[in-house]
Parts: structure tokens; sequence; C-alpha cells
């Protein structure tokens, strides 16, 4: 298992893969939120850190997408 980092912000993302990379688990980042989203939907995660205030599509929204087909993978 691994997880996902969807967040715009490279300083930002940086900072949140240095702190989980404590857990010893493969870490994916993804700049930008369709390209996240496809990415979540299509693979298995243990879990998500999501930004909320992303372009073109928020995080809100990849969230709703992400629950629609019943995925209850924590976010």
């Amino acid at each position: 298992m691994s997880i996902a980092i969807i967040e715009d912000e490279p300083n930002i993302r940086a900072l949140i893969k240095i702190v989980l990379s404590e857990l010893q688990l493969p870490i994916d980042e993804y700049g930008n939120g369709w390209q996240g989203l496809d990415n979540v939907l299509s693979k298995n995660y243990q879990f998500l850190v999501l930004d909320i205030m992303l372009p073109g599509v928020n995080g809100i929204e990849i969230c709703r997408k992400i629950r629609q087909p019943n995925n209850h993978m924590p976010i």
C-alpha cells in the first residue's frame, strides 16, 4: 500500500512528504487535482492527503468523486 498527496504548492507537498516518510510507505505526489483524482481512483492507496484549494478542481469536489463509488479511504 502507499500514500497519495494532492497538493499544488511544491514546498508544502515536500514538507508533507518529509513528515509522512517516517511511515516507510511509498508516497505518490500530485500537483494537479485532475491528475491526482485519476490516479487515486485507479490505484489502491492507504490514505490521501488532500489540499482543499487547488486550481481547476477543488479538494471538496475531488473528495466527492472519490466517495461516489462508496470508497472509504481515509482522506
